[in-house]
Formats: C-alpha cells, sequence, structure tokens
C-alpha cells in the first residue's frame, strides 16, 4: 500500500482525463436559395413606360418621382398595383422594372391576378 501512495495522484489525474478525441467537423449549414421572383403574368406591365400604363391602366392614383426613380399607383376595388419605373443604364425613359401588388386593405395578391383585374376596369377604376 506504502508503494502505491506516491502513485495515487497521478492515478487520480489520469482518471480525470478524458483522453484525446479528433475533433467533429462542423455541420455544415446549407446557404439559403437566392428567391426568383416570377414575372410570368406581368408581360403588360415589365418593361413599359408610364405613357404606356396609363394608357392600359388610365390615369395614375399616385405619381411619385424620388430621384431616378418612379412609383405609378394605380387602383380598384379589387387590387393596388404599386409599378417601380427606373431608367435602363441610368438612361432614357424609364420603363417598370418592379411591381407590387396588395388588396385594398393591405392583404397579399397574386401580381398578376391585380394587373389583369386593373386591365379589365373601366375608365381606369
Amino acid at each position: 500500500m506504502k508503494r502505491l501512495l506516491p502513485l495515487l495522484p497521478a492515478l487520480l489525474l489520469a482518471a480525470c482525463s478524458t483522453g484525446t478525441t479528433a475533433p467533429r467537423p462542423a455541420a455544415r449549414i446549407p446557404l439559403p436559395q437566392p428567391r426568383t421572383i416570377s414575372t410570368v403574368g406581368l408581360e403588360r406591365v415589365m418593361g413599359q413606360s408610364a405613357r404606356a400604363l396609363t394608357q392600359a391602366f388610365g390615369a395614375a392614383d399616385a405619381d411619385v418621382t424620388e430621384g431616378m426613380g418612379r412609383k405609378l399607383q394605380f387602383g380598384s376595388r379589387i387590387c393596388v398595383l404599386d409599378a417601380y419605373l427606373y431608367p435602363k443604364d441610368g438612361r432614357g425613359e424609364p420603363v417598370v422594372t418592379y411591381v407590387d401588388a396588395r388588396q385594398p386593405d393591405g392583404s397579399a395578391i397574386d401580381r398578376a391576378s391585380c394587373v389583369a383585374a386593373l386591365a379589365r376596369r373601366d375608365g381606369g377604376k
């Protein structure tokens, strides 16, 4: 027993050791995929000028210009359409590059459905 007494601290220390293990590789978290926004059904508005929009939908309910951008808003009982126009390459006549749509109460609505509804309205309203 007396021979083991000097070895006791080393044995206790060895009992506490967890040993060496290889580190686990980090879990790969998939990167979010970029969202593609469909323009199907928006052919009547995408790339169109302000004049073409007013011919299609009547006078805009709102016309806001900020810097090089312009927003035209068209509304009906069914929906509100915001068309954002910017000049291509910073030059030339602004054309629609993005549209957003909602129901009059702010609820979501399909953009193409809104364009179709606005195209069918009489007298712009």
